[in-house]
């Protein structure tokens, strides 16, 4: 049987070219995984396998890993046992952050790699938030001290101050920038010093210098007092001692990491082969195996918990396809986390969604695009699966297992764009990709616009719409026509409305009638929190973001004036109606609808006649509430040189942005905030590109949605083609 303690399965995550990907690598090459360091900037990266990657030296999907650690630097129990470490190494851009979300999601323990000159960035708060939020145990990689401008100490207060977490500093770089060479082990109390940058194997573990000696026992000071409070054994001999030995210092560490009390901060240079053999003795000694995992939420398919579900061995086979990826050799491969359980080559599984059963062919241990194939797969592997018809977020499981394991969230596209092919023959071609790709990437979303016949698709930002369709032309021959990018605005009203419609219609033998008395309100957080604990009440969310409501229906109807039969009737009028919007065919959102009186018939009344009523009831009562858009609004952080601060700060001015704080990093480069629309951003890389000569850079991520004022919102209706009079 198989020992889950000696599993690791983590995260490589962070801002956008802070360095996860060459963290990765180096790891590769440690572990004996990889006989070469691969190179982002070479493209010969072994995790950045897709053509787009390389040429772009950026990371866009997710790619896993296994490879296997051996020290005799770690505490007693794990020193010199060979330790099972599955890796995801996830994208940095904003644009792939559901590839994040998924990892994370499936993951028992993080890396977060900073950059040590730029320190905690934009998009590093943002997966810190979504590690938080799948309360994901985590350790932080200060990376890139040799660079001009690093410094450790600043970058581990901003971790503290930014991240609002208790980070505690477990090494000290020797030496900055050019002459950063090694590092001191403040839990040995022992200096690492590396003979050069070659292939940084090869270091050695010498005593502390004695410039430092006073700043590592100050340092070391610290951590003990700090990590001695997990324990109240160990806190009472420190306490009387002054010390705890190295193996005791470990255990209040990882008690402390495990329960997110304290985040351990090591530093490094991954390019310059520094301080990765640190790291991975930290991942052993501090994140957690499959074992030290709480439960995860699950459930059977009648949604009632399951309370005794555990992730072991024990329990019957389940597990989660958190990634689909199209392989050229395999065909499509599903990504699968194993919670419970053992499955192996034969079995059959049955998909929880749809009831159906699927032999397994074939397991599949991942390399990058590399497979392996094996033999069985136990609770804490993640593997890969041939054939399985299943959708991201699926729960597959024994054949005679009732269970639902909790779903994933992904949030919603926020940029569209049409596309068509420019031939029939492409239509076919088509139509297979966009079916394929929605299946890879829950974030990208095909409509079609029934009014002009177009297909639409929707992404989380140009660089993600970009990819898609360049994967399309590439990997499926599609020859298709792109329309220019498109701005997913939502609609919402002003003010109160109360409508009464009579929907009344004969045409010989039965009509139909319905009469319904209705409210329409905007919704405020006070509604939402007050209306979610009513019975009569029902709360719709977002179908992609579960944390965002859409609407609330309110079914007041006593004394049987609208038979209860005839109410599913309303409320698919309701959705038919917000669907298709009332102002430009956005949907509608935040508001909330009191079904009050109503009228029936007994003959002429129907299903159908009150949808209609319901229907009508909408478009009359949006006139009333003023409806109006909401525009989506990213966050944008900029980081450029002094001599271009002013041009950038009034270009952003110029796009309808607010401008929010400046941070002034150690080179003397500014990074500046601000809120800017979406709409505004489009080809922003370029413009910014030759506002500053090329040396300015940034990052955008979805912030949040504002209701847009007459003057701006007239443009934007004008823009979509609307004239004054259609909007009225």
């Amino acid at each position: 049987m198989k020992n889950q303690s000696i599993y690791r399965n983590i995260g490589i995550i962070a801002h956008i070219d802070a360095g996860k990907t060459t963290t990765t690598e180096r790891i590769l090459f440690y572990t004996g995984k990889s006989r070469s360091i691969g190179e982002v900037h070479d493209g010969t990266a072994t995790m950045d396998w897709m053509e787009q990657e390389q040429e772009r030296g950026i990371t866009i999907t997710s790619a896993a890993t296994t490879c296997f650690w051996t020290s005799d630097r770690v505490s007693d129990k794990y020193k010199n046992i060979q330790h099972r470490i599955n890796i995801i190494d996830t994208p940095g851009h904003v644009d792939f952050t559901v590839e994040v979300e998924r990892s994370l999601r499936v993951l028992d323990g993080a890396v977060v790699v900073f950059d040590g000159v730029a320190g905690v960035e934009s998009q590093t708060q943002t997966v810190w938030n979504q590690a938080n939020r799948y309360k994901v145990p985590r350790i932080c990689f200060v990376n890139k001290l040799d660079r001009m401008g690093a410094s450790f100490s600043r970058c581990a207060d901003m971790i503290r101050n930014r991240l609002g977490c208790a980070g505690i500093e477990l090494t000290l770089p020797i030496g900055s920038e050019s002459e950063f060479i090694g590092l001191v082990d403040l839990v040995k109390m022992k200096a690492y010093i590396w003979r050069g940058d070659e292939n940084g194997a090869i270091f050695d573990e010498t005593d502390i210098p004695n410039n430092m000696l006073d700043l590592a026992q100050e340092k070391r000071h610290f951590l003990l007092e700090t990590v001695s409070m997990e324990d109240d054994e160990m806190m009472n001999k420190y306490l009387e001692t002054g010390d705890l030995s190295e193996d005791e210092l470990k255990h209040c560490i990882r008690k402390g990491t495990l329960d997110f009390n304290i985040v351990p901060i090591l530093c490094g240079s991954a390019f310059k082969n520094k301080g990765v053999q640190m790291l991975l003795d930290a991942v052993i000694d501090y994140l957690p195996s499959p074992e030290d995992v709480p439960p995860i939420s699950a459930s059977n398919k009648k949604g009632e918990e399951i309370s005794n579900f555990a992730c072991d061995m024990e329990h019957p086979f389940a597990g989660l396809v958190f990634k689909l990826m199209t392989d050229p050799f395999v065909g499509a491969l599903s990504f699968v986390r194993v919670y419970s359980g053992r499955i192996a080559k034969g079995d059959k599984v049955l998909v929880a969604s749809t009831g159906k059963k699927i032999r397994i062919g074939r397991l599949l241990e991942m390399h990058a695009n590399e497979r392996k194939d094996i033999e069985e797969a136990t609770a804490g592997d993640i593997i890969a699966v041939p054939g399985l018809e299943v959708m991201t977020g699926e729960t597959i499981s024994d054949e005679k297992y009732d269970i639902v394991l909790e779903k994933m969230v992904f949030p919603a596209p926020v940029v569209a764009l049409s596309i068509e092919p420019e031939s029939k023959a492409d239509q076919e071609n088509l139509s297979k990709a966009l079916s394929k790709l929605t299946k890879e990437d829950p974030s990208f979303v095909v409509d079609r616009n029934e009014e002009t016949g177009q297909t639409i698709i929707k992404g989380m930002g140009e660089l993600h719409l970009e990819i898609l369709v360049d994967r399309m032309k590439r990997e499926f021959k599609v020859n298709a026509k792109v329309g220019d990018p498109q701005v997913a605005y939502r609609e919402t009203i002003r003010q109160k409305a109360e409508i009464e419609y009579i929907h009344k219609k004969q045409s010989g033998g039965a009509g139909q009638f319905a009469k319904v008395v209705m409210i329409f309100e905007p919704l405020t957080d006070e509604l939402v929190e007050s209306l979610s604990k009513a019975s009569n009440a029902k709360v719709i969310k977002d179908e992609k973001d579960n944390a965002v409501v859409r609407y609330i229906f309110v079914n007041n109807i006593k004394g049987g004036v609208i038979p209860s039969e005839y109410i599913p009737g309303v409320e698919k009028g309701i959705e038919y109606s917000i669907a298709r919007g009332a102002l430009a065919g956005f949907p509608v959102y935040g508001f909330v609808v009191y079904l009050n009186d109503g009228l029936h018939h007994d003959v002429d009344s129907s299903v159908l006649a009150f949808e209609l009523a319901a229907r009508a009831a909408f478009r009359e009562s949006m006139k009333k509430a003023k409806v109006c858009l909401l525009e989506p609004v990213m966050k944008v952080d900029v980081t450029t040189p002094q001599d271009y601060k002013g041009n950038v700060d009034g270009d952003i001015s110029r796009r309808r942005g607010i401008l929010g704080c400046t941070d002034t990093l150690p080179n003397g480069s500014f990074i500046i905030s601000a809120e800017v629309p979406l709409s505004e951003m489009f080809g922003y890389a370029n413009d910014l590109r030759s506002l500053t000569k090329g040396e300015a850079s940034f990052t955008m991520e979805f912030c949040k949605y504002i209701i847009v004022n007459q003057s701006n919102e007239f443009a934007i209706l004008k823009k979509l083609g609307l004239s004054s009079d259609e909007k009225k």
